[in-house]
């Protein structure tokens, strides 16, 4: 039975008035509620990712449905950015050597595949980020001014090259008063 027509709360189904609700996707929670449903961890704005209607943080989020492969955590084989754990086509891809690189009709054969956007080496799977509509090494997808190490999160990318926030907002950002520069005019 719903008194006052308030909205209810997708985690714990209880109305939730104004003075105690986050708002996300259109829906509201209650402050308490706001939590990763994997760690427990409180959420805010910045942290907070849902897949399936559950919240999580971005740690947790990135455990669960981020890239796994060598050198993220799942041991030696390839990287996937598909469903994550126990899904259907990370089953498909683990260990065929046909599913990438590895001679088959569609794959390109011996010495051949992707290349790096930064080096244009090939780049295997084991050691592959992808980011900015490309492939890159590990290593290599690093901002271009600063070389600081990159992810999905912190990459910016202009006419074929990744920048860090930081840097992309000073070589391609406002500029005027205000910007950290003197005199008059805004310019871009």
């Amino acid at each position: 039975m719903s008194f006052g027509g308030a909205p209810k709360c997708p985690v714990c189904n209880k109305s939730v008035y104004a003075n105690e609700e986050v708002a996300h996707e259109q829906k509201k929670y209650h402050k308490a509620c706001f939590r990763c449903s994997k760690c427990g961890k409180g959420l805010d704005s910045l942290n907070v990712c849902n897949r399936d209607d559950k919240l999580f943080c971005k740690r947790c989020y990135g455990q669960e449905y981020g890239i796994g492969g060598y050198g993220f955590g799942m041991g030696a084989g390839v990287l996937g950015t598909d469903g994550g754990k126990g899904s259907a086509a990370s089953a498909t891809t683990k260990g065929s050597a046909t599913a990438r690189g590895g001679g088959g009709a569609s794959g390109p054969s011996f010495g051949g595949g992707v290349k790096c956007g930064r080096c244009n080496k090939s780049v295997y799977t084991a050691e592959e980020v992808k980011g900015a509509g490309q492939s890159w090494h590990k290593r290599c997808f690093t901002c271009q001014n600063c070389n600081k190490s990159l992810d999905s999160t912190t990459v910016a990318d202009k006419n074929g090259n990744i920048y860090c926030k930081g840097c992309y907002a000073k070589e391609f950002g406002p500029k005027g008063v205000g910007f950290g520069i003197g005199a008059g005019t805004l310019t871009t």
